[in-house]
């Protein structure tokens, strides 16, 4: 048979998080357990188990049940490979190395189960909750795999005073210090013309990676607490 399929065929890799192309992400699971977001399993081959991750302790299912965040993870483990994929989003990998990343719920497709994450809310928000306000931190040494709705833009917040819409900012750097800053004059002009005047401030030497969407309205419509939270990590 002839076809022009030749060019998507599977991606070779010796590593156990790969790209298959910018939207779909192979994982090695003879290589590596992970959790991964519910539903975002779109193939696999071999022997794969799939199990409900859990909220990992009392005290995150505490967290989840007062912030209203989440997103439900999946334990994925086995002989095989599974691709992942969250509504053709583009996927990105980082690399933790005993290092922490807080990363926006909604864009976290998948991390080595061996990470640990936990809730916590951006600093200065004294009591206030909204959209990204409450975002998973995570911390030690793994690929996690996050996802962006389009090409994000990396910045260095040790450059300049850097802010961003609370539901832009997909992932930012443990050195990075974070407050919120309220604009009344911008509350027409912010959040898709919503009347949101909130913006979140990065200080200090690092990064933040920003997506040019405030994500997808499918996606914030049936979290728990709205775009760019975490949403649902239940137990």
């Amino acid at each position: 048979m002839q076809s022009t399929l030749a060019e998507f065929q599977e991606t070779k890799s010796d590593e156990p998080f790969a790209l298959q192309n910018a939207k779909l992400l192979k994982v090695h699971l003879d290589q590596v357990t992970i959790q991964a977001k519910a539903g975002s399993m779109v193939a696999y081959q071999g022997d794969v188990s799939f199990e409900h991750a859990g909220a990992g302790g009392m005290s995150r299912m505490l967290k989840k049940a007062v912030t209203g965040e989440g997103t439900t993870l999946m334990k994925m483990s086995g002989n095989g490979e599974v691709f992942l994929a969250d509504d053709a989003q583009e996927i990105h990998l980082l690399y933790l190395e005993n290092d922490s990343i807080t990363v926006n719920g909604t864009n976290l497709l998948a991390f080595d189960a061996g990470i640990d994450w936990d809730i916590k809310k951006v600093e200065g928000v004294s009591g206030m909750m909204g959209a990204g306000l409450f975002n998973t931190k995570l911390h030690g040494t793994g690929t996690v795999a996050i996802v962006s709705d389009g090409p994000p833009v990396l910045l260095n917040t040790g450059e300049a005073a850097t802010f961003a819409d609370p539901a832009a900012a997909i992932t930012w750097a443990s050195t990075v210090q974070t407050s919120i800053k309220t604009d009344i004059k911008l509350k027409n002009f912010i959040g898709r013309g919503s009347g949101e005047s909130i913006q979140m401030a990065f200080s200090g030497e690092g990064w933040v990676l920003v997506q040019p969407s405030e994500g997808r309205v499918s996606a914030a419509s049936s979290g728990g607490g709205g775009g760019g939270l975490l949403g649902n990590l239940t137990g």
